[in-house]
């Protein structure tokens, strides 16, 4: 459990400083002062400056707005869609389960960064497209979490004395076997969040993503790839900031599953 409250700590303070940071410096993160660039960190700029004089310690905090924005609505939404689709396929079974699982399996089968172009070209880059595009195939791993709990379930007695008193497929399904699957679930869902902040990250490095003048990690990250070996502060704080947060949901989110599923404790 220590690093368990490791990671919740840091979470925290990332939470926090995400709320508050860009409110902390009197600088904007759009904010150009030609005459200030490639300031190394010092008190006037605390995570230095950029190559626009653009304050790194508030673009930072904007950056991890965008990402922790994007990482827990892209496990909502892949919660939301994989829990309906794994155990409405689970709880059916036969052609039912066949027909929906396969399906799964096709769109698996799509290469992720080609969608990922093809919607960049048709609504043009940004958070909704990024959304979009993750979660066109980010619930597939959700849905089979789902379907195997919910076949494990559907076996036990108490689901055979509620279909003995007369309840309902949907009773059944929302108040008996999905409730009882949510802990493997909640624990996947901490471990999918980090996931998504380095696919945001990792898109917007593309140019694929969020766009300048925008404060994303991932944009950060590429401005700093080139000016890495005379000012190493442009690339090190947005690198640790992705590091740190995608360390801390994987430490979380092992811990949640040990916890839920004592199989797995060593």
């Amino acid at each position: 459990m220590d690093k368990a409250r490791f990671a919740v700590i840091i979470l925290s303070i990332l939470f926090l400083m995400a709320l508050i940071g860009p409110f902390i410096s009197p600088y904007g993160y759009s904010d150009i002062q030609l005459e200030l660039k490639n300031t190394p960190p010092c008190l006037q700029f605390w995570f230095g400056s950029d190559e626009l004089g653009r304050d790194m310690f508030t673009r930072i905090w904007w950056g991890a707005r965008i990402s922790l924005f994007v990482g827990i609505t892209a496990a909502t939404i892949d919660m939301i869609i994989g829990i309906l689709w794994g155990s409405i396929a689970a709880y059916a079974g036969g052609r039912t389960e066949e027909l929906m699982m396969r399906f799964c399996d096709i769109l698996h089968a799509i290469p992720y960064l080609l969608v990922v172009i093809l919607l960049t070209v048709i609504r043009g880059a940004g958070i909704l497209t990024i959304l979009i595009a993750m979660r066109m195939t980010g619930w597939i791993n959700m849905a089979r979490i789902c379907r195997s709990q919910i076949l494990q379930l559907k076996q036990n007695d108490y689901v055979t004395a509620a279909r003995a008193v007369g309840a309902s497929h949907t009773r059944i399904l929302f108040r008996h076997l999905i409730p009882n699957a949510m802990g493997p679930i909640i624990a996947a869902m901490t471990l999918t969040i980090p996931t998504a902040i380095f696919t945001e990250a990792f898109l917007s490095f593309l140019g694929l993503g969020i766009q300048a003048p925008a404060a994303s990690w991932g944009v950060m990250l590429n401005d700093g790839l080139s000016a890495m070996r005379y000012y190493p502060w442009r690339l090190f704080f947005p690198a640790g900031m992705i590091t740190l947060t995608m360390l801390s949901f994987n430490l979380l989110g092992n811990a949640l599953r040990d916890s839920l599923d004592p199989r797995l404790r060593e």
